[in-house]
């Protein structure tokens, strides 16, 4: 079966499989396409257009109001041979069959991520796409099969895995400060009601309006407040607390149990800025206002993770990194070490991040100044187009993706029945067990 597997793939894969494995290297910039400059998007094009190493051969949006400022961008940057597709839904399957690419920058609705990037990857471009990768279990499983019938590369934007204080604690994780890891908390925590969005112009949304009549995210991210109760977007959270144990790497992911709370947040505030004869007030949200969920990990770990996007609160990822020497609040921003602090006093956690900076955010912070949310949006992208470069695999893989994902699925499925515990399947497909971390590697672009 395996080798009936391997005469099957297609020559492309074949090739770029063995080129991965005797490390070749892709000659001349990267040619970079989008599918989506939305406000997300034109982040990521923004920043790609502060490299000297890319080229954009082409962008794709439905929109042609957003077609035309990505045009604009292009051009001040001196990219004059960039071509557009718009106006239809199918433009991105035109645009991935007619322009050669080596990568492509997702950043669409949800539900198009998983479609977009497995036809990228039959094509064989690697994909990058934005948060979060899949929204059903179907979907983890379209990614890790398409990975491994093409081996071409799918890599998730996860880019608060590369947020500095996040890579100072991971430092400080694989130098053993904290000893062997017991439990981790994160979540997302953030006041999305009135949620609005800047493009570096102006300010859009702040309303009660979701669906055709809203602006940028609220048009379609409400919609899965409407029909599900899940968390929905973990990746945030998880992501940083899934490198930082090794997840599909020596330990995986095994059961979670999940509980919802009732739902009033985003009705009351409807009701509240709209009025209660407003259309949206009569709209029952499925989505309970704080999910918390508890994942226990082959290795005996245990995690937390929380949605709360929907009450009045400021912003959190909730980190908490915990061992048998010490731990690391963040919201507290405290650190204690045992034997070091003094004892049951916290230190101040400015010191500890200062001591353990990760060399790759000493080395490229000027680089990074430049970019997106706080210079983590540099890393994200350097990581994504040095892959290419080197034809290697990605940093954060396929494999991630699926384990980091299934959360929404498996928490639905979990708060459906009670809270009864679900099982994470292994998608590596017990390779889990000899996989080795990349994070030790002090390169150019793992972690």
């Amino acid at each position: 079966m395996a080798g009936l597997g391997i005469s099957m793939l297609p020559d492309f894969a074949l090739s770029k499989q063995n080129d991965r494995k005797k490390g070749g290297k892709k000659a001349g910039k990267v040619r970079l396409g989008f599918i989506g400059v939305g406000l997300r998007g034109i982040q990521h094009l923004s920043n790609a257009l502060k490299r000297e190493d890319i080229v954009v051969p082409a962008v794709c949006d439905i929109d042609p109001a957003r077609i035309k400022i990505a045009k604009e961008m292009l051009e001040k940057a001196g990219h004059n041979k960039t071509v557009f597709y718009a106006h239809r839904e199918s433009a991105w399957e035109k645009m991935l069959k007619e322009v050669e690419l080596d990568g492509v920058i997702i950043s669409t609705p949800w539900l198009w991520h998983t479609v977009m990037c497995v036809t990228a990857m039959r094509a064989g471009v690697y994909a990058g796409v934005e948060v979060p990768a899949t929204t059903t279990m179907a979907e983890c499983w379209d990614l890790v099969n398409t990975y491994e019938e093409t081996g071409v590369p799918c890599m998730m934007l996860e880019n608060v895995c590369y947020r500095r204080d996040v890579m100072a604690v991971l430092n400080m994780v694989r130098h053993d400060v904290f000893g062997e890891l017991v439990h981790g908390r994160c979540g997302y925590l953030y006041d999305m009601r009135y949620e609005k969005f800047n493009d570096g112009k102006q300010w859009y949304g702040g309303g009660v309006e979701f669906g055709e009549k809203a602006i940028a995210e609220a048009r379609w991210r409400t919609q899965h407040s409407v029909h599900r109760n899940a968390d929905i977007y973990p990746t945030h959270g998880i992501g940083p607390m899934a490198v930082m144990m090794n997840i599909n790497r020596g330990n995986r992911f095994m059961s979670l149990t999940s509980v919802a709370t009732k739902s009033r947040g985003l009705h009351e505030y409807v009701v509240k800025n709209g009025g209660a004869d407003h259309p949206n007030a009569k709209v029952r949200f499925k989505l309970g206002d704080i999910v918390t969920s508890i994942i226990k990990t082959a290795n005996g770990e245990s995690i937390i993770v929380t949605h709360d996007t929907n009450l009045p609160r400021p912003y959190s990822l909730d980190f908490r990194v915990q061992g048998t020497r010490g731990l690391w609040e963040k919201d507290a921003n405290k650190v204690y070490i045992d034997g070091e602090s003094k004892p049951r006093k916290w230190d101040e956690s400015e010191v500890w991040l200062k001591k353990y900076d990760h060399p790759l955010w000493k080395k490229y912070e000027e680089e990074a100044k430049k970019t997106t949310y706080g210079g983590m949006d540099f890393f994200v992208l350097h990581a994504f187009v040095e892959s290419i470069k080197a034809q290697s695999d990605t940093p954060l893989d396929v494999y991630d993706a699926a384990a980091w994902c299934s959360i929404t699925p498996l928490s639905e499925r979990s708060i459906a029945n009670n809270g009864e515990p679900q099982d994470f399947p292994d998608f590596t497909k017990g390779q889990w067990i000899k996989r080795k971390p990349v994070y030790p590697k002090q390169d150019e672009y793992f972690f």
